[in-house]
């Protein structure tokens, strides 16, 4: 049993990160309460729906940022991997509360379409304005950690989505405002409804592939029980299971029958060897071997335990 661990990120890195965080938490409290008053005062639904949807961003920035800080708390008795599936988990809730989200905003907004009512328009463009503006901000204070993190990028994608909905606002108030288009009011929600549903998805389905510990899509298991099989003093490869810890870490378990009784000396050269595979072509990183000598046991690659 053996592992190599490789990691790219500073403390320093990740407490940028909790800083972006935190101060996304800050700006979407005090856009929610403005477009909650404003949604009230003006009687928009596309503005209380986008002030919904900014309700849920602080939610899942406060789970993100709760999330992040918890995935670098070290391992215990207790917790032998610590909580590196904090932020997966995070990216789950999120997804989902997007998803339940936008399930809701459909059926407001189907409602409200079939009774249009008239809309303060005034009060609903600036507001979009100021939304679009914190929104954008935090957008632009994310971006670079979305791109490496799951965690992270269902914090961007809720910022993003709703900076989306808020110019969507925008359009509908200044059509509103110019045109007594009331009705865009409605159609306006459903669309960012929509949208929600199309960008929530896609998380929600990668997430929940992580936390089923099911293997990764880039990760071809034949290939790899081949390439292992190929070493000469190696029989058979089998009992593999490779999954995913979180975005870091790929582990992979597996029995190998041996050709002869070898020492624990020389178990150890080849184990070297197996991981120095693994890791350069594959990204493998956690590798844990179970060596066996004629063992009577099922030599299926593919084991149910």
């Amino acid at each position: 049993m053996s592992h190599n661990h490789s990691h790219n990120h500073s403390h320093s890195h990740t407490d940028l990160k909790g800083r972006n965080l935190f101060i996304s938490i800050l700006l979407n409290i005090v856009i929610t309460v403005a477009q909650v008053i404003g949604g009230l005062i003006s009687g928009s639904l596309a503005l209380l729906s986008d002030a919904l949807h900014n309700f849920s961003d602080v939610v899942s920035l406060i789970i993100s940022y709760i999330a992040e800080k918890l995935s670098k708390r070290k391992a215990s008795f207790q917790k032998t991997f610590g909580y590196k599936r904090a932020e997966i988990l995070a990216a789950f809730i999120n997804a989902a509360t997007l998803m339940i989200v936008a399930v809701l905003l459909i059926i407001e907004a189907v409602e409200r379409f079939q009774n249009p009512q008239e809309i303060e328009s005034n009060l609903v463009i600036w507001l979009s304005v100021i939304a679009i503006l914190g929104n954008g901000f935090s957008v632009l204070l994310l971006k670079k950690d979305s791109e490496a993190n799951m965690n992270m990028k269902s914090a961007y994608l809720h910022l993003l989505t709703d900076m989306m909905a808020s110019i969507a606002v925008l359009i509908g108030g200044l059509l509103m405002k110019y045109y007594q288009l009331y009705w865009v009011d409605s159609v306006l929600t459903f669309i960012i409804a929509l949208y929600l549903i199309w960008m929530g998805f896609d998380l929600l389905k990668n997430s929940t592939k992580v936390l089923m510990l099911f293997t990764p899509e880039s990760t071809p298991i034949n290939k790899i029980v081949e390439e292992i099989n190929a070493f000469n003093s190696i029989k058979n490869v089998h009992h593999v299971h490779i999954w995913q810890l979180n975005e870091e870490e790929i582990h992979l378990e597996a029995h190998i029958d041996f050709n002869e009784d070898i020492t624990l000396s020389q178990f150890d050269t080849i184990l070297q060897d197996i991981e120095a595979l693994l890791f350069s072509k594959y990204d493998i990183n956690h590798v844990n071997i179970q060596p066996e000598f004629g063992k009577d046991d099922v030599k299926d690659v593919i084991v149910q335990d």
